[in-house]
């Protein structure tokens, strides 16, 4: 199966790992890469120019808010309900169940949890959780609600909401939406296996996260969700260096409304969209 809302990649200087358009490619997933005018040459080396959209600007200091606000109304103009945008980093997707991390072939992840979020009225955005953060040892529930949505996102085109900032956009969207009453949902069932922040060239890693005796990239992240959220963000300081702390609990009474049509998307047995555990 494939998803049934458009699927968009951002991306910067990284037409040569292109970590997320090989994933898709791989499974034979539907998607657009959206690019800055001055790589597109570079990225239509390796990708379906079909594939590509062009940014209307270039290298204007913001990190990638432009363009995931390019992408939001693309998406409105092309009259789709939701979209993804994901990160260029992402190496696979997964299914956790039964604590196995089984690397999916296919789009149908993507269509199950559009599915599952077209049940209720009030989910703003959703997610695949990093697969990091899904330790095969623990039992850990099918999501989370309401807490933050990085990197592999699905977005309701109709919220009054865009991207804002130059760091930590995803974590400043997830708590906006929340303080807004809606709800949000963080997949386990189905992972992204992420590579880390400033693990990897290009992105926004020399722009924004730079380390040096003069900055401090992740300090700085850090102090600007609390200047954004100073009612719920802390900062600590945990594995050797500065992070941002949320604290979600104010959120748990917001409650998932469903569709007036729920019945029509729920069934009496366990539905598994043909997906199958085959050895490879």
């Amino acid at each position: 199966m494939q998803p049934k809302y458009p699927i968009y990649i951002i991306s910067k200087g990284r037409w040569e790992t292109r970590l997320t358009s090989k994933a898709l490619e791989w499974m034979k997933v539907p998607y657009h890469i959206v690019v800055e005018p001055q790589e597109y040459y570079e990225y239509a080396k390796y990708i379906d120019k079909d594939k590509i959209y062009t940014l209307p600007f270039n290298n204007l200091g913001q990190g990638s808010i432009p363009a995931r606000n390019w992408v939001w109304e693309h998406a409105i103009k092309n009259g789709a309900k939701r979209h993804w945008i994901i990160d260029d980093n992402i190496n696979s997707f997964c299914r956790l169940n039964k604590n196995r991390k089984i690397r999916v072939n296919s789009g149908t992840i993507f269509k199950c949890a559009e599915d599952f979020v077209d049940r209720y009225k009030n989910v703003a955005i959703a997610g695949f959780n990093y697969r990091f953060f899904a330790p095969e040892r623990e039992t850990i529930p099918a999501f989370y609600l309401n807490t933050r949505i990085y990197s592999c996102i699905l977005i309701q085109n109709d919220v009054s909401f865009r991207w804002r900032g130059r760091y930590n956009e995803d974590t400043d969207l997830s708590i906006r939406i929340l303080k807004d009453d809606w709800c949000t949902i963080l997949f386990n069932a189905f992972l992204c296996d992420k590579i880390g922040t400033m693990k990897m060239e290009g992105g926004n890693t020399d722009e924004l996260y730079r380390q040096d005796e003069d900055f401090d990239g992740r300090l700085e992240m850090a102090k600007s969700l609390q200047r954004q959220h100073p009612d719920i963000v802390t900062i600590t300081r945990k594995w050797d260096r500065w992070q941002h702390q949320v604290d979600y609990s104010k959120f748990r009474n917001n409650k998932l409304i469903k569709v007036d049509n729920y019945s029509e998307f729920v069934e009496d047995k366990v539905n598994n969209y043909g997906m199958k555990l085959i050895k490879l």
